[in-house]
């Protein structure tokens, strides 16, 4: 399984370190997206921040990260479950262009009204949790900078990320300074503050295109070799999109068989499109007629995963 994050914790407890870099992942998720290349950028570089830090997260459930634009892009969402299954999409303002370069600030933030929003979303099992949201204003120049000052002023933990995404890979490296309670952080302040300060300078000297290039040992082994860091077991990551035929065909059957044969009057077939993952559905006159002669009768919800 190339497609992990792996864990690493400093000798003295002080810092995490977290790696991951998804190719196999990465390629399942954009098979029926297909958007510009610094579209594809933004949403990569957020599907490994999502990765990265829902791993932190004690609960089984799911962490939504969301960055709402007023420019060419109206919407990145990407979800991560605590099983680290993933994904992701993007909503594009129709008739708005998307520049060669564009930026998180002009494509998401042109008129300042741009958001960031976590959402941690318990499973059904946590009937006690109840759903939490952030939102805060989109500021600064990268999506690592967005979430370092989510970290940092919400969740009052200092990180450092360093992201990056194309059309083969996306990657992401993490640093999180822990707090120094319960006799976990053994070392003094002063020692502690230096350690920090020193795994940060080894990180800086990591480029965008080390991050993508080099598999997750070599790139740990590059930064911090001369560190005896605390390796855990590596955690496998999937693309995962629960839409079906079979839901589709239950969201068609929902909307009942005079809808269906209106649409079919106007056009020889009904296409349809999971809203997560871009993969296409069709059904024609007699998929559709189907649909009430196997299950007479049948009412179905519509997934919300499925436009």
């Amino acid at each position: 399984m190339t497609d992990q994050l792996k864990k690493y914790l400093l000798p003295d407890h002080s810092t995490r370190v977290q790696a991951v870099r998804l190719t196999d992942a990465w390629q399942t998720g954009l098979a029926h997206q297909h958007y510009p290349d610094c579209v594809q950028q933004l949403l990569g570089e957020l599907v490994s921040a999502a990765i990265l830090l829902s791993s932190n997260i004690k609960f089984d459930g799911s962490l939504v990260l969301q960055l709402q634009g007023d420019g060419p892009i109206a919407l990145i969402v990407v979800e991560c479950t605590t099983d680290l299954s993933i994904r992701a999409t993007v909503s594009l303002r129709e008739g708005h262009d998307i520049p060669a370069g564009g930026t998180l600030q002009s494509l998401l933030n042109s008129q300042g009204a741009g958001r960031f929003i976590v959402i941690l979303d318990p499973s059904k099992n946590n009937s006690d949790l109840k759903p939490y949201q952030g939102v805060i204003p989109l500021e600064g120049a990268s999506v690592a900078q967005v979430l370092e000052s989510y970290m940092r002023d919400s969740e009052q933990l200092e990180t450092r990320l360093w992201l990056g995404s194309d059309g083969l890979h996306t990657a992401g490296l993490l640093l999180q300074r822990l707090p120094a309670h319960g006799g976990i952080a053994t070392a003094g302040q002063d020692t502690l503050e230096e350690t920090w300060q020193r795994i940060n300078h080894l990180a800086a000297t990591l480029d965008g295109n080390e991050l993508l290039a080099l598999d997750t040992d070599t790139l740990i082994h590059r930064l911090f070799w001369e560190e005896d860091l605390i390796a855990f077991d590596p955690q496998d990551v999937r693309w995962y999109c629960p839409c079906s035929r079979e839901r589709v065909a239950n969201m068609l059957r929902a909307l009942g068989r005079h809808e269906i044969e209106d649409i079919l009057s106007e056009r020889q077939h009904i296409d349809i499109l999971c809203n997560f993952c871009g993969k296409p559905y069709q059904f024609d006159a007699v998929d559709c007629a189907s649909l009430f002669t196997d299950n007479p009768g049948a009412a179905h919800e519509a997934d919300d995963s499925i436009h």
